[in-house]
């Protein structure tokens, strides 16, 4: 072996062990922030306010306390329904749609697809005053009330995210070979039952993660859930925002709620981790 090529090998070894330093580096800078809010969540507010974290003696009474002091069951079980409602919904209208302008041709389907991503390079805050005035005039002049209602939000997120929904799915469906559904066809199969019996079940991993991006974009949303709800439908940003008041800061409950509000979110990501990156690897291979 050539000197040369022993060069070679030793630069080679040093850069992978450098990617290898810079990847656990970044990893640690990302996951420090969760580490503290466990860390924190297991701490006496006293502490919290000294500075003085022991993580040998850990505490959960903010555990405990949090679920009365600001009804926090009332927040978790509203965003468990309102985000997987809205999530579901989302996903199922953009099948059907990102379907047609994957395989049919028709007049303004290339408009359609363009002003699909149009709506993304609108600000969200510009749509707050309509929808609320909407909702509104629709409860005083008609018996749809939609304000401060669950069926309100899940209106409202399901419509936001549906746009960018349709342009994932569409993605998804071109990656899936069209002679798939020609031959059922052939068997014998309409065709919505190709669709049913063939695509959809191809498309499973495109399906499951844009049902988990809706709802992780609904679980977190703040600005229209405080604009447009008053109690009835709060969901957890609310409710988080509620441990600090104007005259008590119970900064341990804060914590132990953010902890528990991230656990849905964290158990549905590592459950579907598979599908979610067959999805995106099958969605960028056309678009």
């Amino acid at each position: 072996m050539t000197a040369l090529s022993m060069s070679a090998r030793t630069r080679k070894r040093a850069i992978e062990r450098g990617l290898d330093v810079l990847t656990w580096l970044v990893l640690f800078v990302m996951v420090a922030p969760v580490l503290w809010l466990v860390a924190s969540s297991l701490q006496t507010d006293g502490n919290l306010a000294r500075g003085t974290y022991d993580l040998l003696h850990p505490t959960f009474t903010a555990f405990r306390d949090m679920w009365s002091t600001v009804e926090f069951s009332r927040y978790l079980v509203n965003s468990l329904i309102i985000c997987t409602a809205a999530a579901l919904l989302a996903t199922v209208f953009a099948s059907t749609a990102g379907y047609a302008l994957a395989r049919y041709k028709f007049r303004g389907s290339g408009t359609f697809s363009i002003a699909l991503i149009g709506t993304q390079l609108i600000p969200g805050s510009m749509f707050l005053l309509p929808v609320f005035l909407g909702m509104v005039w629709l409860g005083r002049h008609t018996p749809i009330h939609l304000f401060d209602t669950r069926v309100g939000m899940i209106f409202v997120y399901t419509a936001f995210f549906t746009p960018v929904a349709i342009y994932f799915l569409r993605s998804f469906f071109l990656a899936i070979p069209a002679e798939l559904e020609d031959a059922a066809l052939v068997d014998g199969c309409t065709p919505f039952g190709a669709f049913w019996r063939i695509v959809l079940p191809n498309a499973l991993p495109g399906l499951v993660a844009t049902f988990v991006y809706a709802f992780m974009f609904a679980w977190d949303e703040l600005l229209f859930v405080a604009s447009l709800t008053e109690h009835n439908a709060e969901t957890l940003p609310i409710g988080m925002r509620n441990f600090i008041g104007n005259y008590s800061q119970d900064y341990g409950q804060l914590m132990a709620a953010g902890v528990v509000s991230t656990l849905p979110v964290m158990l549905a990501f590592f459950a579907t981790q598979r599908w979610l990156v067959r999805g995106l690897q099958a969605g960028a291979v056309k678009g």
